[in-house]
């Protein structure tokens, strides 16, 4: 009971026992009923300019309940009397705009994760019990190949039209790697994680596939630069000395007259000169510095290397973006192997294209190509089918593709001889 209706309930009160003494003092009782009748009426009059008084308070009150069910909290009550619904209506007041800045929180919190999640370069798939989409994001779509929207489509429909390994790990809820061959006949290497969490009171299936290839790739890299540095370093310590006692050992060779010391010596610089010629190749591919972006005319960098190389050229895209020398090293290495391969100089061709956001480079002979063997393991760093060979060409090759964000792949060609595509990241003004 709040305070106004105590204090019409008081003045009734007041009123009826005020009344009592008549009861004895009149004669003519139905004259106090008459008494009795009009106090009741004076207390209830009294009652309703109480409540009327209180009326607004309750139904705004009222009002703001019925708004925080329906999730609504942005309701607020004016009214502020000093008493007990004047408090309630304040206690209302401070719990609304509380829940407004915790929903508004909420709601920032929601838009940041919606822009992580479709910004992610991982296939994120939310499907629920019917197996339906619920959520998909950009990178879902260029990954099941769809120019729409991918909610509402059917999981198992999607799946469809991917690869078999593909279809086996999402199909068996693996969580691990798995291989794919692509349409080029390439080995990818992929990771499926999955669970089932509970979302509106329904169980959701969440799906994530990301491509492991390149990372892969990298620490392998990783792997072999660590490797390179540790031959290096050893080597680098025992050609000095030996460099220097190789110096000694020619002076003191000059008092003895030994023709045969000549050439041992001389056999001995020789090939403490290649040696180290090999370290400093193979500290070269260890230590790649970061390329440095700029704008690079190809038409250019061909005419400048056709001075030294005999090689044709058609290019349907000129300007890219990348590191002038590092370039220029990947085109001279792929030349110089295309020279090798027993291509006629005439076949060997440098070709360019734009392809959406990508400029696609590609090295074209006639030579003998190469077996898969050989093409599996041609990027790799040391593997080499030339006597003299260092196995440093391609594994440059490879790490300077891979240091501007490309790909870069070989194939033989229909015939014989061999393509090496380059593809590079070239945004469109």
């Amino acid at each position: 009971m709040t305070t106004s209706q105590q204090h019409a309930l008081i003045i009734a009160i007041s009123i009826m026992i005020g009344l009592i003494p008549l009861w004895f003092l009149l004669d003519d009782h139905s004259g106090f009923i008459v008494i009795v009748l009009a106090s009741v009426s004076v207390a209830l009059v009294l009652y309703k300019l109480f409540m009327r008084e209180n009326k607004a308070g309750w139904e705004a009150l009222e009002v703001g309940l019925m708004n925080f069910k329906d999730g609504e909290f942005s309701t607020s009550i004016t009214y502020n009397a000093n008493n007990e619904l004047g408090r309630l209506c304040q206690l209302f007041n401070e719990t609304a705009k509380q829940l407004r800045d915790e929903k508004q929180w909420i709601y920032q919190r929601e838009l940041m994760l919606d822009k992580v999640l479709e910004s992610s370069p991982q296939v994120l798939v939310l499907v629920d019990s019917q197996d339906v989409v619920v959520f998909a994001n950009n990178s879902a779509k260029t990954f099941f190949n769809c120019e729409h929207r991918l909610e509402g489509e059917r999981f198992s429909k999607l799946l469809s039209g991917v690869p078999d390994e593909l279809q086996h790990a999402a199909n068996n809820q693996l969580d691990g790697l798995f291989s794919i061959q692509n349409s080029s006949g390439e080995s990818q290497m992929w990771h499926l994680a999955n669970g089932e969490l509970l979302l509106n009171n329904h169980f959701h299936k969440l799906y994530i596939f990301k491509q492991f290839t390149r990372e892969l790739s990298r620490q392998e890299v990783q792997v072999w630069k660590k490797v390179i540095r540790i031959i290096s370093h050893e080597l680098n310590n025992s050609l000095g000395p030996i460099s220097s006692m190789l110096h000694s050992g020619q002076i003191l060779a000059e008092r003895v007259d030994e023709p045969r010391l000549s050439r041992v010596f001389a056999t001995i610089e020789e090939r403490i000169v290649h040696l180290s010629e090999f370290v400093q190749g193979y500290g070269k591919f260890a230590k790649l510095p970061l390329p440095i972006i700029e704008s690079v005319d190809l038409q250019v960098l061909c005419e400048r290397l056709q001075s030294h190389w005999s090689f044709q050229y058609q290019l349907n895209q000129t300007q890219l973006q990348a590191d002038t020398t590092q370039l220029e090293q990947l085109l001279i290495n792929l030349i110089k192997n295309a020279t090798e391969s027993g291509s006629e100089i005439e076949e060997i061709c440098v070709q360019s294209e734009q392809r959406s956001d990508e400029v696609y480079i590609w090295v074209l002979d006639r030579g003998e190509g190469m077996s898969d063997t050989v093409m599996a393991n041609a990027l790799i760093p040391f593997y080499s089918t030339k006597a003299s060979g260092t196995g440093l060409g391609l594994a440059l090759c490879r790490e300077i593709v891979e240091a501007h964000n490309g790909k870069i792949s070989l194939y033989n060609r229909e015939g014989k001889g061999l393509c090496v595509e380059i593809r590079l990241p070239n945004k469109l003004s």
